[in-house]
Formats: C-alpha cells, structure tokens, sequence
C-alpha cells in the first residue's frame, strides 16, 4: 500500500474510534456524572503521555538524534500554544479563550477547542506510517479516541445539547483527525529526511494540549485525585500494550 494513503487509512480508524466511545450514550437520557467525565478524560490524557513518550518521543531520538527532537518538539508546543491563543474557542468549564473577534455560536467555538486538541493526534497518526511505530500509534490514538469521544458526548449532554448533536460533534472530532492524518502523511511524504522532525512535532503538540488543557480541565470540578489515578491507569495500559505491540 502506498504509505501515504496507509496514513490517512489509520488515520481515519484511529478518528472514527470517537464514535464508538459515544455509541452508549445514544441510549442515555439524563446527564452524566461529572467524576465520570474526569477520569475518562484522566484515562485518555495518560494513554497519550504514554504514546508520545513511547511511541513517538523515543523513535524521534533514535532515528535523529537530540537536536532535530528539540526542534521539532518545541514546534510542535509552539505551534499549538499560538493556535490556543489566537483561536476563539470555548471550554466546557475554562470558557471563553482565545480571540473574540468572530461571532459563533457557543457549539462551535466548542467544535474549535476540540478541533486544537485532535489535529496533533491525527497527525502524529499519518506521521508514524512512515515509521515502524505505525499500528502501535494508530492503536494508542485509537484507544484513548474510546474515552475522549465518551467524555465529549457526556460534557456535551450536560451542557444542554441535545443527544443526536452530542453524539455528532464526537464524530466531527473524528474527522478532524482524519485531516491531521492527511497533514501529517503529506508533510513526510515530500521528504522522509523530516520523519524525526515530525515525530517530535507531533509530540510537542500533543503533551502541550494534555498539560495545558486536559489535566487542568478535569481538575476544575475538585475531581483531581481520581483523575489523576485513571491518567496512572491509562498511562499503565498504554505501556501494556506497547510491550504485547512490540
């Protein structure tokens, strides 16, 4: 299979996982607890620190040494810092950050907040075809996709949207991966040479949006200890499953 098309394919499998970890609350009627929310969002931000770290962070080194890591993975925090900033976007509990030149309705200044979360997951996805951690990621993305697209759905519930809008804006996180798997794939697909460049990128963004939005979201509601023991769970299951991956 070209490598390219490989990306966006895993990309695309790993995305749509957001919709499984949403499926149950389609049969929901009542809102979610919020301890509920924040260790799913704890288990997912520990399964990506475990990725990036293992998955990403340590080929990057192997494959380009030190200083092309520090480039890439300062770019990557960067690059998502100035995105979190300048984009007007809205947080379930945080609310309004970025910008407020544009005026959108609260869902999807929403839609943004998640959009800035997801493109560096999606990336880090199409950029690993080219790499021998390429299931490894898809599957850890994919995996922590299950309680994200839950935690979203549920967030979203008891925010007052209704649960066919809920349940779709969990998909829309989906395909916004999709687009950063196609992002990813492309940038190495020009030249393999930037493979460890993109690694790191990838993995700057995604440890700055888990330090910086997620841990910080599910510690808002007085939630932080349980969180943070399902973000030791999830971090523990990723490393499972890197060892039985190979």
């Amino acid at each position: 299979m070209n490598i390219f098309l490989k990306g966006v394919l895993l990309s695309s499998v790993a995305g749509m996982a957001t919709s499984l970890g949403a499926i149950p609350f389609l049969f929901f009627k009542k809102g979610v607890n919020e301890k509920f929310i924040d260790a799913l969002l704890g288990m997912a931000a520990g399964i990506m620190l475990a990725a990036s770290a293992f998955s990403l962070v340590a080929p990057s080194i192997e494959m380009g040494g030190l200083f092309r890591f520090l480039i890439g993975f300062f770019l990557g925090a960067i690059l998502v810092d100035i995105m979190d900033k300048y984009s007007p976007h809205e947080h379930f509990l945080k609310g309004h950050e970025g910008l407020e030149l544009v005026k959108l309705k609260k869902i999807w200044l929403f839609v943004i907040a998640i959009t800035i979360h997801n493109l560096p997951e999606g990336m880090a996805v199409g950029v690993s075809a080219f790499s021998d951690q390429a299931f490894s990621i898809a599957f850890a993305i994919g995996a922590q996709n299950i309680p994200e697209g839950a935690a979203v759905t549920a967030a979203l519930i008891n925010a007052g949207y209704s649960i066919k809008t809920s349940f779709f804006i969990a998909f829309l996180t989906g395909v916004v991966e999709i687009v950063g798997g196609i992002f990813g794939a492309g940038i190495v697909s020009i030249s393999q040479a930037l493979l460890p460049y993109m690694m790191a990128f990838a993995a700057g963004a995604m440890i700055f949006v888990i330090s910086d939005e997620v841990i910080p979201e599910t510690h808002l509601r007085g939630n932080e200890r349980l969180s943070t023991y399902f973000l030791i769970i999830g971090f523990f299951i990723m490393s499972a499953l890197d060892v039985i991956l190979g």
